[in-house]
């Protein structure tokens, strides 16, 4: 609430007291006051959703009424999945083309773009496809396929084992993703499944560069999307483990807002990513 108040130039008193007058009006209970750190209510999660689309239409009617100025920007929110493995190429391929255009590329947990994608501060998201649960408003481009994976370092005591069974991890420490990655509950069902539950699961990131060091120094194993790390294992930086993870295959692709369009400039890196995708289609095929 005071950084919203500093945000706005206002008192947190008065932002308070907005937020408290805003509740009267829609009738119901915004944020859960019951814990040190507010968090939105189901009801305040469903308003926050009309009210950032509203606030997205209002910025593109702005920018369109100051003629081409907004559209000097693309703006991608990516995944570590895809700044590792497509988008590179794809940006690339876009710069070449000389329009003149920035590209802007913002990285985090999938929640937080979805949030920036509502509010018109990125123009898609290039990443897994969320949780249903949290698409309303969206829609998904399917580009390709990809499964969650265990790397570790090469040389790793693991990848000795004649007869790997997955319940060997319990043995060391475990990079797990965040719990607001997308892939964690996929992640943590196949470890169900295989019977794994007692791991040493006190680091938890979906960041590339840690991991990846991290990983490199310790006999740690990282369970991450294969496209993070499919250039280190190209590369014999990291190693897989050999275990099947054929399970936690999910759709990667672009989400954008159902209630507005992309610009030309939005469409073009589209198509630049929508080519390389392709390109990694066929040679997984």
């Amino acid at each position: 609430m005071a950084g919203a108040a500093e945000a706005l130039n206002i008192s947190q008193p008065a932002a308070t007291k907005t937020i408290q007058e805003l509740e009267v009006v829609l009738g119901g209970q915004l944020f859960d006051r019951s814990r040190r750190r507010l968090s939105l209510t189901p009801f305040g999660e469903v308003f926050f959703r009309y009210a950032s689309t509203s606030l997205a239409a209002l910025r593109q009617g702005i920018d369109a009424a100051r003629g081409t100025q907004g559209a000097a920007v693309v703006r991608v929110g990516a995944l570590p999945t895809v700044s590792a493995r497509i988008l590179p190429d794809a940006v690339r391929r876009f710069v070449s083309e000389g329009t003149g255009v920035t590209t802007r590329i913002v990285t985090g947990p999938n929640g937080y773009l979805l949030s920036l994608l509502r509010t018109g501060d990125v123009d898609l998201v290039i990443g897994r496809m969320a949780e249903p649960d949290a698409m309303l408003g969206f829609s998904f481009e399917h580009l390709y396929s990809e499964r969650v994976v265990l790397a570790v370092r090469p040389g790793h005591p693991l990848l000795g084992q004649r007869e790997f069974n997955l319940r060997m991890i319990e043995s060391y420490q475990t990079l797990m993703p965040t719990p607001d990655s997308v892939i964690r509950p996929v992640v943590e069902r196949v470890l169900l499944a295989h019977g794994v539950t007692g791991l040493r699961n006190d680091l938890e990131t979906v960041s590339n560069a840690f991991g990846r060091s991290y990983v490199r120094q310790t006999d740690a194993v990282w369970i991450i999307s294969e496209g993070v790390v499919a250039n280190d294992v190209a590369e014999g930086q990291l190693a897989l483990l050999p275990v099947d993870t054929s399970e936690t295959l999910g759709p990667v692709g672009f989400t954008t807002r159902t209630d507005t369009s992309p610009t030309l400039a939005g469409l073009s890196l589209m198509q630049a990513a929508r080519d390389v995708a392709a390109r990694l289609r066929m040679s997984a095929a």
